[in-house]
Parts: C-alpha cells; structure tokens; sequence
C-alpha cells in the first residue's frame, strides 16, 4: 500500500494535479480503504501545524515583505553599488554582493527576487545590461539566501529531522560566502569579455560611509541573531520574532518610513505566502505518516545501503536524487517528503546530518534554476522581460560556481562543518 500511494501520488503529480491535491488525495484514499477513522486526518494535519520551529517560517516571510514595503532593500542597494560598482561588471556585482546582505533577514530565494531583485534587475537594463543576464546574475544570486541564516529552507529541514537548526544555520554561512565569491568571478569574467559598464570611479571613505550609515542596521541584523542563537539567548523561531520586531523598529523609528498600511500590506502577503507553504507541510506530513506506517523509509533504506555503505558514496547518491527532485518539486514540499526517506539511511552510514541538510537544500535551490518547475526561472522572466529558453542561454556560465560550490559541501565534510564545531568549542 505505501508503495501504491507513492505510485499514486507521482501519477497525479504527472497529469497536473496541484502538489497538495496529489498529496492529499492518495492519503485520504489510503485512509478510507484501510478502515482508519476519518478524525486521524485532522489529528495528522493537526499535529504537524502544532510545531514551535515552524513559527520561525511566516515570521521570517514577513521580515522579507516588511522589507521590500519599506524601502530598506533600496538603502541595501545603494551601500552595495557604491562598494562594489567599480568592480568590472558593476550593477551585476551589486546584484550578487547585495543578495548576501539581503539574505540575511529574508532567508528566502523569492523574497530576494521579488524584493532587491526587481530593483537590481531595472537599474540593470536602464545602464544598458541585457535583460537576460541581469535576470541571469539575479536567479543565480538568489541561492545564496536560503543557505545563508536566517534560511527558511533549513528551519524547515530542522524540524523534519529534528537536526539542530541553530548548527544548519551557521553550517550555512561558509558555504554562502563562497559562492557569493565564485559567483562574482564568474560575473567579471563575463563582464570583461561583453565590456559591461561599471561605475565611473572608486568610492572615496565619505561616500561608503553615507550609503553604510543608513544600510547599516540592516546588515548587523543577521550578526546580532546568528550570535544571539549560538549564545543560547534565543531558539531559531524566537529569533524569528526578534527580527521582525528589530523591522518594525528600524524602519519605524530611524528610517521613519514605515507606515500601517506597509505592515498591512507585509502582513497580507505574509498570509498568503505561508498558506501555501503551510498546507503542504501538513499534507506532507499526513502523506509521511502513512509511508512510516507501510515502513517504506526502512525499504528503501535496505535499497539504499545495498548500493554502497560508503558514506561519500550515498552523499553522492543523495546529491542526484535531491537535484531531480529540486527540478520537478518546490523545496518546501521535497524537504517534506523525501528528506524523511532518504536521510536516515545515509546518516546511519555515517553522512553527517549537519552537512547533509545543506547538500540537500542547496541541491534543491539549483532545482529552483531548472526547468520544468524552475519557480525562480519564471519569476525573474516576467520581471526580466524575456523568455525562459533566453534566460537559460544567459544562466549557463553561472552553473559552474554553484556547481563548484555543490562539490565542495559534498567532498569537503571539514569546510562545511568547522564553523559550527568552533563555536560549539
């Protein structure tokens, strides 16, 4: 029966079902053929909502809205071009170097494409860049937050594998940052060869500090959580709640730009965004129950250490079957329903957890990259203005730094896990 349920499911996901509905609908069936009493629905539902981690997810999507309504992703952009437009490539260099800093209190792909993307992708092509490129810079810079903390992404793995989300989340940070540096080589070498323009000057000190003074309480954000979490000030999800009061703060008292109907606004897409992610989480969880109960983790788990019982080895599995499922399902929802399957048999081989969950995550962002769902691909189409068959052609030398970086989480354990092992010392 956990076998048909999974066929079921793969089917209906296949003809165009909605994911909920292809999750939901052979759980039901499940349900209703077994005999079980039709309460245990709203039990499973129920219980999967009922989770203190996962506070942390509409909480840290409201930061990202509050965010973009009230200008602090402008004051970001402008630090961020002063510091880094001289650099050869310019605008696409603050397009990279500015989704770091973003990241740090979005923790989410879309919300930094919706956000400081849509500013970087207009500038862009109003100093001359090919639209496909700067939507190009844009996607692939977007990867970068949901590893870099606060990651929604890996608040959400944390809490299917009950892996600590404070060590995900500075396990996170390395990672980030090389690919920030990788993915600034690869747009010089790009600028240089297509003469992309770039600022006319180097910044003298007095103009970092102007455009640094205002962005400056949103950067040191992330550094005031990261250090509070690894403190043992606060968990995750009350960071969360710190954060998004910290926004009310700076944009209300030292900006003084915020307004009610901003954080309505913030407030109304922030309910709509977790409505969506929230009721996957729960029919995933009512779809995970049902497999634990047919005990389809533990077979494929015997499938999988049949294969190799070598650590790397599964790691390397893991990496294939986490991009394939990164390219046909949105990361909440693969997170949901593989991570439970796959994860246990690598990690009683020996995979660390820490560095599988960044493997994983950062495998299903590339997925947000590649069609046939590729989400972020038809984001940055519609505010790029091109087609998505352009945009893949202007995507392709930006696959070699994230790729560069897969590489390294996976066949560099030590580099993913040291900062987490020295803060823990």
């Amino acid at each position: 029966m956990g076998f048909l349920v999974v066929v079921a499911f793969l089917c209906l996901f296949i003809l165009g079902f909605p994911v909920v509905y292809a999750i939901l609908l052979p759980s039901i069936a499940y349900v209703l053929i077994e005999g079980l009493p039709l309460g245990l629905l709203a039990q499973r539902i129920t219980y999967a909502l009922d989770s203190f981690p996962l506070v942390a997810v509409p909480l840290f999507i409201f930061v990202g809205n509050l965010m973009n309504l009230s200008g602090i992703t402008d004051r970001i952009f402008r630090f961020a071009y002063t510091l880094v437009g001289r650099v050869p490539g310019g605008l696409a260099q603050v397009n990279v170097f500015g989704s770091l800093i973003f990241s740090g209190m979005s923790g989410a792909a879309l919300a930094d494409i919706g956000g400081l993307g849509r500013i970087e992708i207009d500038a862009m092509k109003k100093r001359g860049f090919n639209p496909a490129f700067a939507g190009a810079v844009t996607a692939a810079s977007a990867t970068i937050g949901p590893i870099f903390p606060p990651s929604i992404p890996l608040i959400v793995y944390g809490s299917v594998t009950s892996v600590s989300i404070v060590q995900l989340l500075i396990a996170g940070i390395m990672p980030a940052i090389v690919c920030t540096i990788l993915l600034m080589l690869t747009v010089l070498v790009v600028a240089i060869r297509h003469h992309y323009p770039r600022a006319e000057r180097w910044p003298t000190g007095r103009e970092i500090i102007e455009t640094l003074l205002p962005a400056l309480p949103a950067i040191i954000a992330p550094v005031l959580m990261v250090g509070g979490m690894t403190a043992g000030a606060f968990t995750p999800t009350e960071a969360a709640a710190i954060t998004a009061v910290y926004v009310i703060f700076i944009s209300g008292a030292f900006y003084r730009e915020l307004t009610l109907a901003h954080l309505w606004n913030a407030a109304v897409l922030t309910a709509r965004s977790c409505s969506a992610i929230l009721i996957i989480v729960a029919a995933a969880a009512l779809f995970g129950w049902i497999l634990a109960v047919e005990q389809v983790p533990q077979n494929f788990a015997s499938v999988l250490l049949g294969l190799s019982k070598d650590p790397l080895m599964l790691l390397v599995i893991a990496n294939l079957i986490f991009f394939v499922a990164g390219i046909f399902l949105d990361s909440t929802t693969a997170t949901l329903l593989l991570v439970p399957i796959i994860a246990p048999p690598l990690v009683m081989a020996g995979v660390d957890p820490v560095q599988l969950g960044i493997v994983t995550i950062f495998n299903l962002m590339m997925g947000l990259l590649t069609p046939p769902m590729g989400l972020s691909l038809f984001l940055v189409s519609d505010i790029a203005k091109v087609s998505v068959r352009t945009l893949l052609g202007a995507l392709l030398p930006f696959y070699i730094p994230l790729f560069s970086t897969l590489m390294i989480l996976t066949f560099a354990k030590d580099f993913t896990l040291w900062l987490p092992r020295l803060i823990a010392q």
